[in-house]
């Protein structure tokens, strides 16, 4: 056999073995390797192509796949199915140009499935996931934790079409060898316990950090700090609780806040809700709710009071004709605010629905700047968690806030008698600046109104 013919007979082979199409990358390249070496080491006896397999080994240490399929004029068919693509940071809404990286997910090396979390960037408003386009292998992380990133950063490299496959990781500084053990007998391998691991010396006790003196009393006796032999802990502020602490500090530099308080009589929506809560679940798909009912009756006084919907811009006032109420959500990296768009327009069941969402999103992490933009009138519920009475701070740049708390068994005075009904504090605090305080009690009132005989809402009156 001539080499000529060697080379064609050796093409075809690889061919043959490129279009089994193994199921990764990996099987590919091993399994194009693998035909070649068979067949350089059956036609390595004939004379004249030693030198060709000689080189063949040489190339093999510095590029095990490319290069043997190279050197037979063969280029892989399986490289042009994986692609390599660069994953960056993506817009996060008008306001948002920059974040931070909360947490990585993946790691050089990880198989990543389409649309699976690759980086959490955190914002002053929400956390984004930062998702792979499609399955393959993460090929590289281009950021650390705490690292500040920007609109359009790389952030990691992704081969996709690799699904499944681990790419290799990057090389470790080799630890020294040692010596290779004597052989032993396999049983008594098996019986000898295993050496107990290697103690690390104890480091020498540390000295106590240095505490600040104390003041002195008027006596001369010194008295010792308070926090002395206490430990204590110290964590870096993340970005969304830096924001949070910013506009509320902001809000209270800026605004004239005041709070003004009513109390509603909660018997006629809980009768409301026990009767049509079954038939509302199984209409709807979602459980009736307060909040609902608070929506709407929001709603309303906002636009009977439209000094309430409106804000201060400069020597301006801006009157909001259209009702986007927030309501506010606990979440696990902090407050949220998702907003309910036109509530004016919503129905009871609409409004329960979107809640539902928007709450469910801001648990999951996956809420969007564009979910909390906007708003023109805020809703807080801290009787969710037994709040009696507070003063909630100013949702800026609103200029109203209404906090509902908890419902509680109260006596009251009905009808000449006293009677012991379910009854709730509500709180409004607004920007005296804008607001009088005969509208903001006006609309506090109409929400009693409302609440207390839910038919208003119905009937229009």
């Amino acid at each position: 056999m001539t080499i000529a013919a060697a080379r064609n007979t050796a093409r075809r082979a690889v061919a043959r073995a490129m279009r089994l199409r193994p199921a990764n990358k990996l099987e590919a390249e091993a399994a194009n390797e693998t035909s070649a070496r068979r067949l350089f080491g059956s036609l390595a006896g004939l004379r004249g192509l030693e030198p060709a397999g000689a080189a063949l080994g040489a190339t093999r240490t510095a590029n095990p796949t490319s290069n043997w399929l190279a050197s037979l004029g063969v280029r892989s068919a399986c490289a042009a199915n994986y692609s390599s693509v660069t994953v960056s940071v993506p817009e996060m809404g008008d306001s948002i140009t920059e974040g931070s990286i909360a947490t990585i997910e993946k790691s050089a090396g990880d198989a990543v499935a389409e649309d699976e979390v690759i980086v959490q960037v955190e914002t002053d408003k929400v956390t984004i996931d930062i998702r792979s386009p499609g399955a393959g292998v993460v090929q590289e992380i281009l950021v650390a934790e705490e690292d500040t990133v920007v609109v359009g950063q790389p952030v990691a490299k992704v081969e996709l079409g690799a699904a499944g496959a681990e790419a290799p990781k990057a090389e470790e500084p080799a630890a020294p060898a040692a010596p290779a053990p004597a052989a032993e007998d396999p049983a008594a391998q098996a019986a000898a316990p295993p050496p107990p691991p290697p103690q690390a010396p104890k480091a020498a006790a540390k000295p106590a950090a240095a505490k600040p003196a104390a003041p002195k009393a008027p006596s001369t006796t010194t008295i010792a700090p308070a926090s002395q032999g206490k430990r204590e802990r110290r964590v870096p502020m993340t970005r969304m609780r830096k924001r949070i602490s910013e506009r509320l500090k902001g809000a209270q530099n800026t605004y004239a806040m005041l709070s003004t308080f009513n109390e509603i009589d909660m018997t006629n929506l809980m009768e409301l809700r026990k009767k049509y809560k079954d038939t509302f679940m199984e209409e709807h798909g979602v459980k009736l709710g307060f909040m609902s009912a608070f929506v709407k009756a929001s709603a309303d006084a906002l636009q009977k009071v439209p000094a309430v919907n409106a804000v201060i811009d400069g020597d301006d006032i801006i009157y909001k004709d259209y009702v986007d109420i927030s309501v506010a959500v606990a979440s696990p990296k902090g407050l949220v605010v998702p907003v309910l768009r036109d509530a004016h327009n919503l129905s009871f069941a609409g409004v329960e629905k979107s809640i539902a969402a928007l709450g469910q999103k801001a648990r999951d992490g996956t809420i969007s700047i564009d979910d909390m933009a906007g708003g023109t009138f805020t809703i807080t519920n801290g009787g969710v968690f037994g709040s009696l009475l507070s003063t909630p701070i100013i949702n800026a740049p609103q200029s109203a806030i209404l906090g509902m708390h908890a419902t509680n068994m109260r006596p009251v005075v009905v009808d000449g008698k006293i009677e012991a009904r379910p009854m709730m504090y509500v709180a409004l605090t607004y920007d005296h600046r804008l607001i009088d305080g005969r509208e903001a009690v006006t609309f506090l009132k109409r929400i009693k109104e409302v609440v207390e005989d839910p038919a208003r809402i119905v009937l229009d009156i």
